[in-house]
């Protein structure tokens, strides 16, 4: 595995104090624009906050209980939005996939800068919808925050400290790749 996808997680723990520039974000903004999009349709879009302005104040102003507490210290918050087209399930679900690969795209563009990207989807999409004139045919699916993290950990919430030194960990791939039928694991076979 590539050592930016290893060391990609979820932190909490943001140093308040750390800026991002708007070069920073505007690389990391690019990596989610030239993600892979099904038919080249491009539906994914953003609205930008940086800490201080405006629209970060909007954006953590969506945020559900559990983001309220930590998100506040990113550096950025980035609403990303894609398709929702009612009349059209290709276009509602595909659009879907392309925001999670500009997603993904923007959270290794990130580690690569030294940044920390945690995706949430614990936000009122309704507010962020009212908040910033999101048409009907766009849908809110994803805040991701980005920040740098807090040089002493002792100096962050208990609950975030306590989160974020919990280690990383997936399912077992024997659990989730299979072939011939659903459940037998896959393997190499010569």
């Amino acid at each position: 595995m590539h050592e930016l996808i290893e060391e990609r997680w979820s932190a909490r723990g943001y140093d308040p104090e750390a800026t991002l520039s708007t070069d920073e974000i505007t690389d990391i903004l690019e990596a989610g624009r030239w993600a892979p999009t099904w038919g080249r349709i491009q539906p994914v879009r953003f609205v930008v906050g940086l800490r201080g302005d405006a629209t970060f104040g909007q954006l953590t102003a969506t945020l559900t209980r559990g983001n309220k507490g930590w998100a506040p210290s990113a550096g950025a918050l980035i609403l990303v939005c894609t398709s929702d087209a009612a009349d059209d399930t290709k276009l509602h679900d595909y659009g879907a996939v392309d925001l999670g690969l500009a997603v993904a795209q923007m959270s290794i563009q990130a580690v690569s800068m030294g940044i920390n990207a945690h995706p949430m989807a614990g936000f009122d999409a309704s507010i962020a919808r009212a908040a910033f004139d999101i048409p009907a045919d766009k849908r809110p699916m994803v805040i991701l925050g980005l920040g740098r993290l807090a040089d002493d950990p002792a100096l962050l919430d208990p609950d975030v400290a306590d989160r974020d030194r919990q280690p990383r960990e997936r399912l077992p791939l024997r659990e989730i790749a299979f072939s011939r039928r659903w459940g037998e694991p896959f393997t190499v076979t010569k």
